[in-house]
């Protein structure tokens, strides 16, 4: 009975075994068949590595690292910098047998491999590291069928026959995922505990060799109690390799903390600012410095291992931060932002584009934006006339109220009803004292067209040149408008500044920029900085410009706030309509600095601001705020340095004359009659005879009346404005002699005031 009963199960152990190879034949045949004739499909040539994408780092001029740009998370480095215990950490969890396979572990594949094709999904995946790197470096968007893991198990032993066990595993601590865009270890070791590779302990390897299975999965972040169960795995797959005890096991899982939030090295701050924002957006946008098609510029910012070097005075910035906080905070929010310029080259030095860069909270660069600029335009109308041959000592007329043309809207003149009013008086003085009317008349005297056309010559930048579309721009581009001299159009800081540099750095123009070189990942150089310059205005030119804004401190809208110890500077205050825009542009041999004050959401009054009226500013204007701000920045900025000054203008080329506008100002010459002028005494007057009781005697003669003989006037030909083709910088303006010739308003005709003072 017995034997019967072994026969019995042999029998039955033959067929049931039998009937399990059957199946799973059947099963795994249409793979199989598949795999087969994929066979001559198979390469004879193993594909090459693409480089290691790598981070760019970004430094200030004093070699300080300010950001770090990258699309994915890649720090390279090489095997032996990573401590001997994580390495075995990794090996433990990923592929212990590394060292001793061929590049494919066969157990494992083939109870992989029965495993999925049995179920009829991809459930165990029993890669080697070596199949692993073949995965993700040659594999990548392949569909995941017979073919795939056949090449993946074919490149896995042609790799081993090319490269070192070592070389292999470099590759792939390299290029690994550990989710939040880190990439291999030393970016891991960063993101997860801010430390540099070579200081990461064991149990932080085991750590981060737990999330290489499912990186978003086991985030420690966002799957905090996932991320803790999977560590507590792995400290059991180290005690099953004796890497450690049981005991250690036990601490770890008890005291060791696990990561909450993403960490930086030591001293390393990749916070955003204004300056690192608009230095991406310029590199990947505005110059084919890294490229000559976006995605290019793109690849070579992100992924490229650059070194870029900017112009950024770590120094300087601080303090102009520090300056701008000279602005109360309201309520309201209005903010300010600065740009300063090195005078001498261009170079952005400064850029405060608000209170402080928040990611999704206030990420708009005033610094950039343009906005209405008041009277701190003038800076632009008085190059122009200077260039077109005018003098500071030449007189206008800047009577308050004024009606002038308007050449884009004829039948709608221009009209400018307050503000500061002053006679007929030299340029300089209308500049100091920011006369609208004078110099709302002064830009058509000029011409326009012209005043525009010095505008984007002085100001030239990325931000802002020629013929560039309202899209570029990303408000109007500038317009010959009426009222350009009134602050029309709009500017940004950035701007204004680029317009001051040319001023200051006599008549030398350079375009505003942000990179002074920039160095491959291998050392080789990319891009230096070579920009000799334009000479926009001549010298003299910009000298006398120099001299007439040196005015605006000295005595004129921006007197409040001279800079320390009598230090030269010149500059020009700006007040928007209803004072919704304040500027200060200021300029020093050194520095070029122009300030903005307003509300980043709109054209908001700043009158009685609660906070401001506290802070004694009942009215914000260029010389409150702004010109306070300058002050304060450019004090500190140059208070190590020495007091430099530009040379003395060169002298009047002619007496002075009188400016006046064709179709606007009448000219006439008195030919005859004399015009009695009130204020002067008369050539003889009759005595005053009294009598004795000292009351007039009646009978003494009396003084016959004033008369005068009636003034005929004979009307000359002003002539007429400047065409609107005409660009040439040094045609010649519309003038008079002061004496000898009646300007008048031709709408009014002569008034007593024209002929005492023709």
């Amino acid at each position: 009975m017995r034997r019967v009963s072994w026969i019995f199960r042999l029998v039955g152990t033959v067929l049931a075994s039998a009937l399990f190879v059957t199946g799973i034949t059947l099963a795994i045949a249409p793979r199989l068949w598949g795999i087969a004739n994929s066979h001559e499909e198979l390469p004879t040539t193993l594909p090459t590595f693409e480089p290691l994408a790598q981070r760019s780092y970004v430094y200030d001029n004093a070699g300080g690292e300010i950001a770090i740009f990258q699309q994915e998370n890649i720090q390279p480095f090489a095997l032996s910098q990573v401590p001997p215990d994580v390495i075995k950490d990794v090996l433990a969890v990923e592929d212990k047998e590394f060292y001793t396979h061929d590049g494919v572990n066969v157990r494992s594949l083939i109870r992989a491999t029965l495993s999925n094709f049995s179920s009829g999904a991809t459930r165990q995946g029993a890669s080697t590291i070596t199949q692993q790197v073949v995965k993700n470096e040659f594999l990548a968007g392949l569909p995941r069928d017979g073919r795939y893991k056949l090449l993946q198990v074919h490149y896995a032993l042609m790799l081993e026959k090319v490269m070192t066990k070592d070389q292999i595993l470099e590759r792939y601590l390299n290029t690994i995922f550990f989710g939040n865009n880190a990439y291999g270890l030393a970016a891991a070791a960063e993101t997860y505990f801010g430390e540099t590779l070579d200081q990461l302990s064991l149990v932080q390897g085991a750590f981060l060799a737990g999330l290489i299975r499912s990186p978003s999965g086991y985030d420690p972040f966002r799957q905090p109690e996932r991320a803790r169960a999977r560590f507590a795995q792995v400290l059991d797959r180290l005690v099953a390799e004796h890497l450690i005890t049981d005991a250690q096991r036990v601490n770890y899982l008890t005291t060791w903390p696990i990561p909450e939030v993403a960490q930086n090295l030591p001293g390393r701050d990749t916070t955003p600012t204004y300056f690192t924002e608009a230095l991406q957006d310029y590199l990947l946008n505005k110059s084919n410095i890294l490229g000559t098609d976006e995605q290019e510029r793109r690849s070579t910012l992100l992924r490229g291992g650059l070194r870029i070097y900017t112009t950024l005075d770590p120094k300087l910035q601080a303090t102009a931060e520090f300056s701008r906080n000279a602005l109360p905070d309201t309520a309201q929010g209005f903010d300010a932002a600065i740009v300063s310029l090195d005078t001498s080259s261009g170079a952005i030095r400064v850029m405060v584009g608000g209170k402080g860069f928040k990611r999704n909270v206030s990420e708009v660069n005033m610094a950039l934006v343009p906005r209405q600029t008041g009277s701190s335009i003038k800076i632009f109308v008085l190059a122009a006339a200077l260039e077109a041959g005018v003098q500071p000592d030449d007189t206008i007329d800047g009577l308050v109220p004024c009606t002038l043309p308007n050449p884009d809207d004829p039948k709608n003149p221009f009209v400018i009803a307050n503000g500061e009013s002053q006679g007929v008086a030299p340029l300089s003085t209308m500049t100091a004292l920011s006369i609208n009317c004078a110099y709302s008349r002064l830009a058509q005297i000029v011409g326009l067209h012209r005043v525009v056309d010095t505008t984007y010559r002085m100001a030239h930048s990325d931000y802002l040149y020629t013929g560039q579309t309202k899209e570029q721009r990303g408000a109007d581009i500038i317009h010959p408008y009426a009222s350009f001299a009134t602050g029309a159009n709009e500017m940004s800081p950035m701007d204004m500044a680029s317009g001051g540099q040319t001023i200051a750095n006599v008549g030398l123009h350079h375009d505003p920029y942000y990179v002074e070189r920039i160095d491959r990942a291998d050392g080789s150089s990319m891009y230096v900085h070579d920009d000799p310059g334009v000479q926009v205005l001549d010298p003299g030119v910009a000298l006398t410009e120099i001299n007439v804004l040196k005015g605006v401190i000295a005595s004129g809208t921006g007197r409040h706030y001279p800079l320390a110890d009598k230090r030269p500077a010149a500059g020009k205050t700006g007040t928007q309509q209803d004072n919704t825009n304040a500027w200060f542009v200021g300029l020093t041999p050194q520095l070029t600095t122009a300030v903005w004050v307003g509300n980043p959401n709109g054209y908001i009054k700043m009158n009685n601001v609660p906070e401001f009226v506290k802070d004694g500013v009942s009215k914000v204007q260029g010389g409150t705020y702004p010109d306070k701000i300058w002050k304060l920045y450019t004090d500190a900025a140059l208070g190590d340095q020495p007091q430099l000054d530009w040379a003395p203008p060169p002298p009047d080329a002619r007496p002075a004359a009188r400016l006046f506008l064709p179709g606007d100002e009448c000219l006439g010459r008195v030919v005859s009659g004399a015009p009695v002028d009130p204020n002067a005494t008369p050539a003889a007057e009759v005595p005053t005879v009294t009598l004795a009781d000292g009351s007039p005697d009646p009978n003494a003669p009396v003084a016959p009346p004033v008369t005068a003989a009636p003034v005929v006037i004979q009307p000359v030909d002003p002539g007429t404005t400047i065409a609107p083709d005409v660009l040439d910088p040094h045609a010649p303006v519309p003038t008079v002699p002061i004496a000898g010739t009646l300007v008048y308003d031709c709408a009014n005709g002569p008034t007593a005031a024209n002929l005492n003072g023709h």
